[in-house]
């Protein structure tokens, strides 16, 4: 039985990391979710993915140490997307929610902070603890400063200490809490209605994100309007972008084509 299960729902995937007892992550469940991914990625029939742990106690404590003190080693090869198979993986221009279904900690609350969307479950808990195990968290020590305030992210890092989904919230770390037999009704609802949207227009947003992130503002825009990126150039000579003009005049909704 694989331990990274998928379900197709229209054009929504589900990931589930199914890895008792905890779900946490060695080397080969890293390529395997990598493999997911990167195919999500390139399925032009697929546009949101969800990622969430198997149970309900962990989403993903993140690396595994008994795989690491039996030789996996913590340099090793994660596989195409990195550790986990997402927070690495090249040209991830579609949606991803993570549904947070117990305990994120070290790796697993970097895989959470690499989707785009988090819901948590209001039992879910958090932390950093690599401190302790004598590693760092790289991820998060490049992401979270970024996504939190400077203080409390070095907080978290430097101290390990564990935190709960509602001072999560409050920090900006999630976007809901949801009571947990409400968690994954509600992650399928946000899916379904961001799988109804333009593709197209989601590309765009995450490479124009990804690369104004150590930009300055007019270096940014430029490169937007000049059509020196990607995903900008195809939206702009795109049916969809004439469809949603035309939509709006004609007061119906459009038709998404992805193309």
């Amino acid at each position: 039985m694989s331990v990274v299960k998928t379900e197709v729902d229209g054009s929504v995937l589900l990931v589930t990391l199914d890895r008792p007892k905890a779900n946490a992550i060695d080397l080969e469940t890293s390529k395997l979710m990598g493999d997911v991914f990167r195919d999500f990625r390139d399925n032009p029939d697929l546009r949101v993915a969800i990622i969430t742990g198997g149970g309900t106690k962990f989403f993903c404590p993140g690396w595994d140490l008994k795989a690491a003190a039996d030789g996996d080693a913590v340099d090793g090869d994660y596989g195409v997307g990195g550790f986990g198979g997402l927070q690495e993986l090249r040209g991830m221009n579609k949606p991803v929610i993570a549904a947070v279904n117990g305990i994120a900690c070290g790796g697993g609350l970097e895989l959470a902070l690499s989707a785009d969307m988090i819901l948590a479950a209001d039992h879910a808990t958090f932390a950093l603890p690599e401190i302790r195990s004598g590693t760092v968290a790289d991820a998060a020590s490049v992401k979270l400063p970024k996504r939190i305030p400077y203080h409390i992210a070095m907080e978290l890092l430097l101290t390990g200490r564990w935190f709960d989904a509602n001072e999560a919230k409050g920090w900006g770390l999630v976007n809901e809490i949801l009571p947990a037999d409400q968690l994954m009704d509600r992650a399928w609802e946000l899916a379904r209605l961001l799988a109804s949207g333009p593709p197209l227009v989601y590309a765009a947003i995450k490479e124009i994100v990804r690369d104004a992130e150590d930009s300055k503002f007019q270096d940014a825009m430029n490169r937007i309007t000049g059509r020196q990126l990607e995903t900008v150039d195809i939206l702009y000579a795109s049916e969809d972008q004439l469809e949603g003009a035309r939509a709006f005049a004609e007061k119906r909704d459009p038709v998404w084509k992805g193309k």
